[in-house]
This record gives C-alpha cells, sequence and structure tokens, in this order.
C-alpha cells in the first residue's frame, strides 16, 4: 500500500513533512510525520478520512487495504 496521493502531495510541498513505510512480519505501516510541533487528529467517516494537522486539512478514501487508521504522538499511522 501507498501513502494517499493527498498526503504524499502534502510532502512533496512542504519539507517538515515526512512519509516512512514501516514493514513488519505480520503489517506493514505508512507513517506520516507532519513535522515538530504538529500534532495530527484523525476522523473516519464511512469511507473518507479526515486529518487535521496544525492548520492543515487532508482528506482522502480510505485505502481498501488498510486495517487501522489512528494517530500515535501526533503522527498518523495507516496499517495494513
Amino acid at each position: 500500500m501507498d501513502a494517499p496521493r493527498q498526503l504524499q502531495s502534502a510532502a512533496n510541498e512542504h519539507d517538515d513533512v515526512t512519509i516512512t513505510r514501516r514493514d513488519y512480519d505480520d503489517e506493514n505501516v505508512i507513517v506520516v510525520d507532519f513535522g515538530p510541533d504538529v500534532h495530527a487528529s484523525v476522523d473516519v467517516v464511512g469511507d473518507t478520512v479526515i486529518v487535521v494537522a496544525g492548520d492543515q486539512q487532508y482528506e482522502f478514501e480510505r485505502p481498501p487495504e488498510a486495517t487501522d487508521i489512528t494517530t500515535n504522538d501526533g503522527m498518523l499511522e495507516i496499517r495494513e
């Protein structure tokens, strides 16, 4: 699974936004860090994911492979 296009665009446009993919034996996790002192929150409404990070908001369709979408220490985590 790749990071949603909207988050990839944010990483391309803002130097502070980084996307990391972590592969473990039993799961894969995409972690999006929106930068220092920026804490993300997430709401999932139906198939729409809404992420608010600082003064930015991102909306995207829930990836079909995603088993869990949460935040941890202010970073967005998408688990597969």
